[in-house]
């Protein structure tokens, strides 16, 4: 019993450091500079001019949010096809934006091979947002890519069987938090996909 306690007690304890995400305040006097400055300093023609769907380009044609953001602290969106069950298995998925691949591995557990891109996003409340897209079957990218909006960047998984395939997407507005757990009641961070996709739509 001892051992247990003690057990429960690391693990709650490993869960609260994964939770404690407390970015600094927008716009903080003497912050210092975001290393992607001089990287997209560096690639101007990738800088962001407005946001897409990942899948079903650009408006998710026959997909649905199958659990959004905020439902049971979800933190992103899952994203099925209509079909249901793994029909949509290894069907394409989009980079949202124009941007900068800062990872693409399979991080194991629960999340399988994850895609992370950060995207400059001048005119927005926040100079960088990123995107996550997780349980992918294959990646097609590398970190150190560069891409732009609407690029296949993998294919929807279910992350070796473990769900039915889907594609859980995060959008975050400060780039490179800890990976996290997918579910959280502190949203600090994050952004609802759906809705900033919604008012960040390319103009026409």
């Amino acid at each position: 019993m001892p051992h247990l306690v003690l057990s429960l007690i690391l693990y709650f304890s490993f869960c609260n450091r994964q939770d404690s995400r407390q970015p600094p305040p927008e716009g903080s006097g003497g912050s210092t500079p975001s290393p992607y400055e001089h990287i997209f300093a560096q690639h101007p023609n990738y800088i962001s001019d407005g946001f897409d769907f990942p899948v079903g380009k650009p408006d998710a044609k026959n997909y649905y949010n199958a659990q959004k953001f905020g439902k049971n602290t979800h933190l992103g969106d899952d994203w099925n096809g209509r079909g249901g069950g793994n029909t949509d298995l290894g069907d394409p998925v989009y980079t949202v934006a124009n941007g900068y691949v800062s990872e693409a591995s399979d991080l194991g557990g629960g999340w399988g091979n994850v895609i992370r891109i950060v995207h400059k996003t001048p005119g927005v409340s926040w100079p960088y947002v990123e995107s996550l897209y997780a349980h992918c079957d294959k990646m097609l990218v590398k970190k150190g890519d560069w891409v732009l909006r609407g690029a296949k960047i993998g294919t929807i998984g279910n992350n070796n069987g473990m769900y039915y395939a889907h594609l859980h997407l995060e959008l975050r507005h400060t780039p490179d938090l800890p990976l996290g757990q997918g579910y959280s009641r502190d949203t600090s961070g994050y952004l609802d996909p759906t809705d900033f996709i919604r008012k960040h739509r390319p103009k026409k």
